[in-house]
Formats: C-alpha cells, sequence, structure tokens
C-alpha cells in the first residue's frame, strides 16, 4: 500500500483513519448516558452492574500510555481517544458509586481504587525498562491482550441475541459505532505498521460485522426498545 501512495498522502490517509476512529469512538463514549440518566433520576443502580466500566477504565488507561511517545512512536491519536474515554467511565463510576447501595459502594470504591494502583504500576515498571523496544513490547502486548478481551465480552450479548430473537440488548447505533471504530483504527494501525493496533481493531471489525449481522437479521422480531446500553473499549 505504501508502494502506490506517496508519503504525503500515506501520512493523509493515516491521520484521517485516526481522527475518524476519535469521532466514532466518541459514539462510545455517549451510548451509557441513558443509562446513568435513569441511575440519577431513580437515585439507583437498581441491576446494572458496574464492573464492565471499571474493566474498560483500565483498558482505556493503559492503551492512552501505549499511545504515549515513552512507550510508542507515532501514536498520539490512540492517547488522546483512550484519554477522553477513560474521562468518561472514570465519570460514569462516579455516578454508579454514588448512587449505589453502601455495600457496593466500598466494592467499587475498591476496585476503582484497584484500578489506578495497577495502572500506576504499569506505568513505573515500563519506565524502570530502559530498552525502549522491550518497553513497547511488554505495554503493546499488554494493550493489545486487553483490547482483544474488551472487544471478545459482545460475545455473550450476541448469543443471547440468537436465543432470545431479539436485539433489545444490543443497539444498532452502539453495534454500528463499534465497527466503525474498530475500521478507522484497523486502517490507522496498518498506516502506521504497527500490529498492537491493527491486530486487536481487525478482531473488533469482524465481530462488529457479526453484531450488525445478527441485528438486521433479528431486528424485525424485536418488540421491545433497548433499556441498558452497552459499551465497548477503544482502540
Amino acid at each position: 500500500m505504501a508502494a502506490l501512495l506517496s508519503p504525503q498522502m500515506f501520512e493523509a490517509c493515516k491521520q484521517a483513519a485516526g481522527i475518524a476512529g476519535n469521532i466514532f469512538a466518541f459514539g462510545l463514549f455517549v451510548s451509557p448516558i441513558p443509562t446513568f440518566r435513569r441511575i440519577i433520576r431513580n437515585q439507583s443502580t437498581e441491576q446494572f452492574s458496574g464492573i464492565p466500566y471499571i474493566y474498560t477504565l483500565l483498558n482505556c488507561l493503559i492503551c492512552a500510555w501505549y499511545g504515549c511517545p515513552l512507550i510508542s512512536y507515532d501514536n498520539l491519536l490512540v492517547t488522546t481517544v483512550n484519554s477522553v474515554g477513560a474521562v468518561f467511565q472514570l465519570s460514569y463510576i462516579i455516578i454508579f458509586i454514588t448512587n449505589t447501595e453502601k455495600r457496593n459502594k466500598f466494592r467499587m470504591s475498591g476496585l476503582l481504587l484497584a484500578v489506578f494502583v495497577v495502572f500506576a504500576a504499569i506505568v513505573i515498571g515500563s519506565l524502570l525498562v530502559t530498552d525502549l523496544e522491550v518497553r513497547h513490547l511488554i505495554i503493546g502486548f499488554l494493550s493489545c491482550a486487553t483490547l482483544i478481551s474488551m472487544f471478545a465480552s459482545p460475545l455473550s450479548v450476541m448469543n443471547v441475541v440468537i436465543q432470545t430473537r431479539s436485539v433489545e440488548f444490543m443497539p444498532f447505533y452502539l453495534s454500528l459505532s463499534t465497527f466503525l471504530m474498530s475500521t478507522s483504527f484497523l486502517l490507522y494501525g496498518i498506516f502506521n505498521f504497527d500490529p498492537f493496533i491493527y491486530v486487536p481493531n481487525g478482531i473488533g471489525t469482524i465481530l462488529g460485522i457479526v453484531q450488525l449481522g445478527l441485528y438486521f437479521y433479528y431486528h424485525n422480531e424485536s418488540k421491545q426498545e433497548t433499556r441498558e446500553p452497552l459499551i465497548q473499549s477503544v482502540a
């Protein structure tokens, strides 16, 4: 692909793909807002779980660290999108802790503290590695593993869709945003020759296609509107 494009055009395509990924990721970040409006209105977390937001926060922090110049070269668009994602997830977690019952307050607060401790250990540990290539590989494999696990998380939802023949808990726009974001960062990773970006996002693109296929196959049989938006990781 590089041989078919001039260096300037190649760089422009890479930046365009990264910016598009940032834009589409915003759709994922705002998707839980209806859920948290309901939580604030009812002053209760009901049966909603805060664990996905905890895990997504850690994922965003690790991926944001991977995009930093101290870890990898020319991946600032990965840092920007995941930094914004981390702010959104932290906001959701704070709202969840504020409105949940006392037992869950302590549990979620402990998990939030654990996220920051783990992330601090990752940052400090990686900075102690003086070989830049080894540091890049360690954080790259870590970010890639967390991304793949996050992209695989909708598999349980897809199973529910097949069993119930309903797309109630798999919103169309969320699935579309996941597909578009993953595809954008797949291209960004390819243009940047970074397998730690294009491999997990390639998997995310495939799963996004499967989700959209299931939606179009089953949406006519769905009778109810979605009540609980599900969140995904980014880049």
